[in-house]
């Protein structure tokens, strides 16, 4: 079945959605629009915070429920681009604007397919989350929705994938290390240097190898990013203070590796949070066997995005290219949003996965 009523109104939504700024924490205006438009087409919405939530029909708790998800918000736009970030181009099959790619085209195309699926009764209750502050991981966006909703049992994210289902995501831990030593005179042999005593515990971080690897997600990463220490050339540093930033496969948990980690090195190891958890679904999962037939590549990405928050089962799929994202001229493929739409509706449509 081909939808191309929806498909005009969706690259007038992304069109509209453009033109009204919505940068991480300041989605108000954008949120207001989007609902809306939604009460225009019938669709009453639950606000939390900047963020939508609405349930197609009458909720059945005998039956397991699907959430769509993604997000409003964008990155601030950054140097280079050769048009108005905030004003929709097309040219030829390419729609440019801040957003149009991620995620705006994966948004747009879950709300065409929550209005389509709520047309039909379905084997799960279909639930459509609108999110903010997914690009800075802030606590007013998927957080403070996710308590408002009714229980979930599985969870399609729409990020830029190309349409092929991210099965496996990376979780992320920030890690603040300090080294100390003992300040001196630089031309004297005097003081402890906290910078050469840190050396030892960049290498670790450097070299480490955590035994358990991921088919699709490969071993546990860690990198220093930034350091700092001293304070000018004639004096011996009394202490050094790097950032290790740490991408975890699904076989550990943020606090497994932080503790194993601090155990391990000769710092002050402190983590900013252990909130962004990795993410798997089983290959075997009904909706995974969908995709696949219908010749769509499973893959683990890298990238991090609100499922790392989500307690429960979730996989990655949207139209769209994962490197178009946060760059000039940013855009997204009308056909893109085409296939995402059919795509989507194929894959839900009469799935059953309790």
């Amino acid at each position: 079945m081909k939808y191309e009523s929806y498909d005009q109104e969706t690259v007038q939504l992304l069109q509209s959605l453009i033109r009204i700024p919505a940068l991480s924490r300041s989605e108000h205006q954008r949120c207001a629009f989007l609902q809306q438009w939604l009460l225009e087409r019938g669709i009453q919405t639950q606000r939390v915070e900047n963020n939508l939530w609405a349930i197609a029909g009458t909720y059945d708790s005998s039956k397991p429920s699907l959430l769509l998800n993604s997000h409003m918000d964008t990155v601030k736009p950054v140097n280079g681009w050769n048009s108005d970030p905030f004003t929709p181009v097309i040219q030829s099959d390419s729609l440019f604007g801040l957003g149009s790619n991620d995620a705006g085209a994966s948004l747009t195309c879950l709300i065409q397919a929550f209005r389509i699926l709520s047309t039909k009764e379905q084997a799960y209750n279909l639930v459509l989350g609108i999110s903010a502050e997914e690009e800075i991981t802030g606590k007013n966006g998927i957080e403070a929705l996710l308590p408002a909703l009714p229980p979930i049992q599985l969870g399609l994210i729409g990020e830029p994938t190309q349409m092929h289902p991210a099965v496996a995501e990376k979780g992320l831990m920030v890690l603040d290390c300090t080294v100390r030593g003992k300040a001196g005179h630089a031309a004297r042999n005097e003081g402890e240097n906290a910078i050469y005593k840190a050396l030892k515990s960049i290498e670790w971080f450097q070299h480490k190898q955590f035994p358990l690897q991921s088919d699709f997600l490969g071993p546990v990463k860690m990198t220093v990013t930034q350091i700092q220490s001293g304070t000018q050339h004639n004096v011996i540093p009394d202490n050094c203070q790097f950032v290790v930033d740490v991408r975890i496969n699904e076989f550990y948990s943020p606090e497994s590796l932080f503790q194993e980690i601090r155990s391990q090195v000769d710092a002050e190891v402190n983590a900013r949070s252990f909130r962004l958890n990795s993410s798997r679904i089983p290959m075997e999962h009904p909706i995974i066997q969908t995709c696949i037939s219908l010749g769509r590549i499973p893959y683990g990405s890298p990238t991090l995005s609100d499922q790392a928050r989500m307690p429960f089962t979730t996989f990655k799929m949207g139209p769209g290219a994962s490197e178009r994202s946060h760059t000039a001229n940013e855009f997204i493929h009308l056909s893109e949003l085409s296939e995402g739409l059919q795509l989507y509706v194929t894959i839900l449509d009469g799935l059953r996965f309790a």
